[in-house]
């Protein structure tokens, strides 16, 4: 009799693969717990660790190179300086110099490296697919609303 209850255990596994092998991709939802350590509650039915996720660029920081041709916005604007107090004799010294107008701009252009912030941060949602049989999820986007 265990023989036969081995056997159907077995059938029953073999169809419940069969089935998940015919589903290529399974889409879940999450939201971030925790960044350092990076841990997602997925569904409220688990909590995944930074070894079960994979990141995608739109969940990490990133360096991208971009070619910029600009002028900054103006800086500064007339300038002086005034100085007072005494000499070395004890006379009264009351200096100012005339104004100069410091406005100028500045030219960006070429080709210029530039950092991505776009790392996860607590509280947002996200949407996970889990890899066919497997225990990883890759973290595909951020998503609004709530789960």
């Amino acid at each position: 009799m265990a023989d036969v209850s081995e056997l159907v255990k077995a059938m029953k596994k073999a169809a419940r693969d069969e089935r998940e092998s015919s589903k290529p991709v399974n889409v879940f939802f999450g939201a971030v717990q925790s960044v350092n350590p990076l841990k997602i509650s997925v569904e409220q039915k688990m909590l995944l660790g930074e070894a079960q996720l994979v990141l995608t660029r739109n969940v990490t920081d990133y360096h991208l190179a971009v070619t910029v041709d600009c002028l900054t916005e103006s800086a500064l604007g007339t300038h002086s300086h005034s100085v007072s107090g005494t000499d070395g004799d004890g006379d009264a010294v009351n200096l100012t110099t005339g104004e100069s107008n410091l406005v100028h701009k500045h030219s960006v252009s070429g080709k210029k490296n530039i950092t991505v912030h776009n790392s996860l941060a607590v509280g947002e949602k996200v949407i996970l697919i889990r890899q066919q049989e497997g225990q990883k999820y890759v973290v595909i986007d951020r998503i609004g609303g709530k789960l």
